[in-house]
């Protein structure tokens, strides 16, 4: 068994990345799906909304500007650091200029047309 599964539930890591902080938050388990949908998830500092980066997020120093910029960007790529546990959430690249490189290994597809657009102009 996974181990947020069973340990859990833990809270969950929210970062505004204005202010370059994480907060921890309930977690969704331990309420209601209908007290969940009425929570707004805002820095205390600066009243942003914050965004779900996943249990396995480890901030940078808050001085790091360059490496809250990459993960700002991988976040607006879809890419946070949500796992069950057991592995992680997988490879993350270490500096901003390697996101590139590793956006075009990983791209995400938002429909089954853009993934078979994808292939057929992979194969050209």
């Amino acid at each position: 068994m996974c181990r947020y599964g069973m340990y859990g539930p833990y809270k969950q890591i929210y970062a505004c990345f204005p202010c370059r902080k994480v907060f921890k938050q309930t977690s969704k388990y331990e309420l209601t799906e209908e007290e969940w949908n009425k929570i707004e998830h805002s820095c205390p500092q600066c009243g942003e909304g914050m965004k779900d980066m996943g249990h396995d997020f480890k901030a940078p120093k808050q001085t790091d500007v360059k490496q809250w910029k990459k993960v700002e960007i991988l976040y607006q790529h879809g890419f946070t650091y949500h796992s069950c546990g057991c592995g992680g959430p997988g490879y993350r690249p270490a500096q901003l200029n390697e996101g590139n490189e590793f956006f075009e290994k990983n791209k995400r597809f938002k429909t089954e047309g853009e993934k078979l657009l994808n292939r057929l102009t992979v194969r050209m």
